[in-house]
């Protein structure tokens, strides 16, 4: 017999999937999502219309997440989970709601008031997100700070927010601070998510809230939060510049997760993985989207377990970059080439159909759709289940994804979703999603609903919607420079618009650069085709106010070891191989083949190999691991001079 509770919960449950699913299959008639579905409608439906704004939580400021989820999910098991010490550490729904509540109680006992700063410097765990919740209610605000930035970089966003605490991963990133936190004179305490001697722990902070519950005036204090108010600053200098605080309202970001929610057709029984930073704006909202649809959560904190986790976890979406899928793709043609026979014939046959895959099927040829078919049968399957029998959706944001994977891993099965926005846009302004013209390769998909989009003059793409930053912290000059009077957001990306409505990025245009022949150069689109080759991992391409285009190559080492094993060619160090002779006619093979693709003017003359890859420790990658240009001008100038001081081909004797 259930209780009156159960009872209410179950009534509430149903009333919610009965207004989901007449919403879907609303949108579905629309749309046409599920190709061959037959919309009919349900007298159930139609008997038990059911309005959500009556039923679910109104979400208007990002706290209120919690509310809905609780409604959403009653008695979940694992609404949020991360690994610790080996085992996955699960918090159940009401686990959630009551600890993030715990958090705002003890940050009250320590006098923590609406306007205060806190800064968070972790990877991806649940109790970023208790605590980020527990901050919010209290109109607080949060600033995630990057684990691999400079000691520099730390103590200027830490000075220049004022922060009050500081909440750190273990003691790794306490050693990284506690000689900075001396000279931040608004720094009241640190917490550590990892037990650490001398330092306080988050649960101690949970105990204080638990121990001293103000149920009355945090009600108070949630509800005199408003929409418009300032609930994060997120630093960022992208692959530029000093640190900038990108100040994002409740309104800003709410907008954002609220506008994209229509496209995963996900809900309570599905799980999310999330991997890149929680700090970056891009996997912080789509974190709250997953968490808006009442998926499961689940954290990891190493991205070097990310195949593990997905045979463990089996979940149905996750958020990447570029580069990961990059590396997914290399990793799977590395272990074809390793194949014999028959087998290797089948395993590149099926590669190629799958690169010449085409969205629409109408434009698909009959003897296309048998040979998809089997590649499907004899070879993608298994490339699917090793990515986790569940897996369906891919979100790809950070930077421009090459036509060819978008292509493959469609082919394989995995729906690639690709959006583009920045920081300063909460982060999305254009993505693609499963309606009508919904997806183009090549491109990033229609404008958002809500968002304005116009291509300047000169090409820039501007912005103008609720998703707008309300502007740089402290900084009022820089603001007026991005944001124009008539509330144009300039993004200083150059891009079109599509016939069809989706937006393409053509590059960056503080990025592109002209010879001195006066030619225009596009790096970013040279450096993306250069990156299809499996001997480059990266790239740089140089050559403003200079005779001719050059880059900077760093080898995929992985790759080159390999072909070196394959040819007979010892393999000492990486420094010692790239300098030999071989090495380098071999990769100016690799040049002059990618050098048709471009014109005259664009191709690559000269290169220089690097003995070693560039990580986002180092600087060289920002956090979505795009070249960080003016860094690695800067580190590697007697490269470049090399490479411009004499000779005209190939790369720098």
């Amino acid at each position: 017999m259930l209780s009156e509770n159960e009872a209410w919960q179950s009534a509430n449950q149903a009333s919610y999937i009965i207004s989901q699913g007449r919403q879907m299959l609303s949108w579905v008639k629309e749309h046409q999502y599920l190709p061959g579905l037959v919309y009919k409608p349900n007298s159930l439906f139609e008997n038990h219309e059911v309005s959500m704004k009556n039923q679910i939580m109104e979400v208007t400021r990002i706290f209120d997440l919690l509310d809905r989820y609780g409604q959403l999910c009653p008695g979940k098991p694992d609404a949020l989970a991360g690994k610790d010490d080996g085992e996955w550490k699960k918090y159940s729904t009401e686990e959630f709601i009551e600890y993030s509540r715990h958090i705002s109680y003890g940050l009250m006992k320590l006098g923590i008031k609406k306007g205060d700063r806190i800064a968070s410097i972790t990877f991806n765990r649940p109790e970023w997100t208790i605590l980020d919740m527990g901050i919010q209610q209290l109109g607080a605000i949060h600033i995630p700070i990057y684990p691999t930035i400079s000691d520099k970089d730390y103590a200027y966003i830490l000075k220049h927010a004022e922060v009050k605490l500081i909440f750190v991963a273990g003691e790794e990133m306490y050693r990284r601070i506690k000689d900075i936190i001396p000279g931040v004179s608004s720094i009241e305490a640190i917490y550590t998510f990892k037990n650490l001697f001398g330092v306080q722990h988050f649960n101690e902070l949970l105990k204080l809230g638990r121990d001293n519950p103000q149920p009355e005036v945090l009600e108070q204090t949630k509800n005199s939060v408003k929409p418009d108010d300032l609930v994060t600053i997120i630093y960022t200098s992208g692959t530029t510049g000093t640190p900038k605080g990108v100040m994002l309202s409740h309104s800003n970001i709410v907008s954002n997760f609220k506008a994209v929610s229509y496209i995963p057709p996900y809900g309570s029984r599905h799980r999310a993985m999330s991997f890149l930073p929680l700090c970056h704006i891009y996997e912080r909202m789509m974190n709250y989207m997953f968490i808006y649809k009442g998926l499961s959560m689940y954290y990891l904190s190493n991205m070097g377990a990310i195949g593990d986790s997905l045979k463990e976890i089996h979940p149905h979406v996750f958020t990447t970059v570029p580069r990961l899928l990059e590396k997914v793709y290399d990793k799977i043609i590395a272990k074809g080439r390793n194949l014999k026979g028959l087998k290797k014939l089948i395993f590149f046959w099926a590669n190629n159909v799958g690169l010449n895959y085409e969205y629409r099927k109408e434009k698909r040829n009959p003897l296309y759709a048998i040979k998809l078919a089997i590649a499907r049968k004899l070879v993608f399957s298994k490339w699917k289940a090793a990515l986790g029998n569940n897996l369906d959706i891919i979100v790809s944001g950070g930077a421009a994804l090459q036509p060819r994977l978008n292509k493959v891993f469609w082919a394989v099965g995995l729906r690639i979703i690709e959006g583009y926005g920045l920081t300063e846009t909460s982060p999305v302004i254009a993505v693609s999603d499963f309606g009508s013209n919904g997806v183009k390769f090549g491109t990033v998909g229609p404008v958002l609903k809500g968002v304005q989009v116009r291509i300047a003059e000169d090409g820039e793409i501007l912005v103008k919607g609720p998703n707008v930053m309300k502007g740089y912290y402290k900084d009022e000059q820089l603001t007026r420079e991005v944001i124009d009077e008539d509330g144009w957001f300039h993004t200083g990306d150059v891009g079109r618009i599509e016939n069809e409505g989706q937006l393409r990025i053509t590059d960056r245009k503080k990025v592109i650069f002209k010879t001195s022949f006066g030619k225009y150069i596009a790096p970013q689109v040279l450096e993306n085709k250069l990156k299809e080759s499996p001997f480059i991992d990266q790239v740089l391409v140089l050559g403003e106010n200079q005779k001719f285009p050059a880059a900077l190559i760093v080898p995929d080492f992985t790759h080159l070891k390999n072909w070196c094993h394959k040819k007979g060619i010892p393999y000492t160090t990486h420094a010692e191989v790239v300098a030999m002779s071989r090495i380098r006619k071999r990769y100016q093979k690799e040049v002059d083949h990618y050098n048709d693709f471009f014109g005259d003017y664009e191709k690559i003359t000269r290169f220089e190999l690097m003995d070693h890859e560039w990580g986002v420790e180092t600087g060289q990658l920002s956090a979505t691991l795009k070249p960080r240009r003016t860094h690695l001008m800067d580190e590697y100038s007697d490269y470049i001079n090399k490479i411009y001081k004499n000779g005209l081909v190939g790369v720098s004797s």
